[in-house]
């Protein structure tokens, strides 16, 4: 399966994990504290000099990834566009994108496995509750590994309606998407039980 992890080693990837993500979170948690456009503009630009020290494959990678943004930038700013709203509609985008894409980055330059160790040992003190830190870990690097394949996914089924009609797929991709998530996950489930389970 597929990762959001970037194949180009950059500085970032010599960074714990645990630091990365407390970085996010703090810095995720500073954006939406922020209401006025011109430091959140200063925020997305820092995001794109981050991205760029990392060499341009690197960037044109994390570029692709903010593809699934378009349709909510293009809500949100008609939507504040037809309220007048500019400022606030400038404001609501910028903090999207610059969250967004600093979460990619984290994501990208951060080894699944580093992922896995991080979020068992935050899920250690659920096993009170009889929960396995191993299966909550488990299941959040399998959400991980399976956004980049449905949204591949997703767009081979769009195209291949494109082919066969001159009509928008829209809704209509729902319906087989689903079908495929649910295939796939019979078959790491296959997959998992066949190795012992995840237990």
């Amino acid at each position: 399966m597929l990762t959001l992890t970037s194949p180009v080693d950059a500085w970032a990837h010599r960074f714990r994990a645990g630091a990365k993500l407390a970085a996010l979170a703090v810095v995720t948690t500073g954006l939406f504290l922020i209401k006025t456009p011109l430091p959140l503009t200063i925020a997305v630009a820092t995001t794109v000099v981050l991205y760029a020290s990392c060499g341009a494959i690197f960037a044109s990678a994390g570029l692709r990834l903010l593809r699934p943004l378009w349709p909510f930038i293009l809500i949100v700013g008609l939507w504040h566009l037809w309220t007048g709203e500019l400022a606030a509609g400038a404001a609501v985008l910028l903090r999207m994108i610059a969250a967004v894409a600093l979460a990619n980055f984290v994501t990208m330059t951060t080894r699944l496995s580093d992922m896995l160790d991080i979020f068992q040992r935050l899920a250690r003190p659920l096993q009170v509750f009889g929960l396995s830190p191993r299966l909550i870990g488990l299941a959040v690097a399998l959400v991980i590994r399976f956004i980049p394949v449905m949204l591949e996914r997703v767009t081979l089924i769009t195209q291949s309606w494109s082919a066969r009609s001159v009509r928008r797929p829209r809704w209509r991709v729902l319906v087989p998407a689903t079908l495929a998530a649910l295939d796939d996950a019979d078959r790491v489930a296959e997959a998992l039980r066949a190795r012992g389970g995840a237990g």
